[in-house]
Formats: C-alpha cells, sequence, structure tokens
C-alpha cells in the first residue's frame, strides 16, 4: 500500500530488497509548519514481532524538534505505549507529519527545544 498508495509529501520502500526489516522513508515539511519545503530523511527498522511490536523510527536529517532525541529517535505514543497493530507505515508517516505541525511539547525528548518552541518561536525557528 505505501507504494501504490503513499500519504501526500511521504514515500518508504525498502533500503535492500533482500532485507524488508529496514526502510527508508521521506516526508516533506508540511504546509505552515516551521519545517515547510523541508524533505526530511527516516528509518524504519522492523524485529520479526512486527506488527505486533512497533519499529524503530528515527530521523536520518538532523533535527531540532520538541519530540525528536539527539540520535533522531521520536517520542511519540503511537511507538511506545499506544502502539496497535493496525498502525503501518503510512499511518505512521501521517503521524509524523502531524508530529511536525503540532509537537507534544508536554512530554519532549528535546526539552530544550520545546522550551523555545512554547516561549520564544522566533529562536526556535532558527
Amino acid at each position: 500500500m505505501i507504494k501504490s498508495e503513499p500519504p501526500e509529501g511521504c514515500s518508504a520502500s525498502p533500503i535492500d530488497e533482500g532485507n524488508l526489516l529496514v526502510w527508508q522513508a521521506t516526508v516533506v515539511g508540511p504546509t505552515d509548519s516551521e519545517w515547510e519545503g523541508g524533505i526530511f530523511s527516516l528509518r524504519f527498522t522492523f524485529t520479526e514481532r512486527y506488527p505486533e511490536k512497533p519499529p524503530r523510527v528515527r530521523f536520518c536529517s538532523e533535527m531540532f524538534h520538541p519530540n525528536v532525541y539527539q540520535d533522531g529517535s521520536l517520542c511519540m505514543d503511537v511507538l511506545s505505549d499506544q502502539w496497535s497493530p493496525c498502525h503501518n507505515i503510512s499511518t505512521l508517516l501521517t503521524s509524523i507529519q502531524s508530529l511536525l505541525t503540532d509537537p507534544n511539547c508536554s512530554s519532549p525528548a528535546n526539552p530544550e527545544a520545546a522550551s523555545l518552541y512554547l516561549h520564544d518561536r522566533a529562536a526556535y525557528k532558527k
């Protein structure tokens, strides 16, 4: 489904057709967000327990965002305690685009980015 009907502004495919557990994805920065116009790379790493367990998802692009750890890993409830086997790469990419537009500053992976986002948006945008 991701190859035939990807979410708007997203794409994903296995890095190597011989290993379907590691995927490369791209997300275009959503319109009307600080990320507009950017193209961001992500890596999805699945385990043999998928879809029972979520994949590990991290940005390969450097990101200064309230919900992105320094190593690029994402802090998203859908990738941890709110995981459900109904999620797939398309729903995760859509959730990531949404997170770029509307960060969750109440549970930050990057407290500095969260503080700037909430209190000094001009400095955050730099």
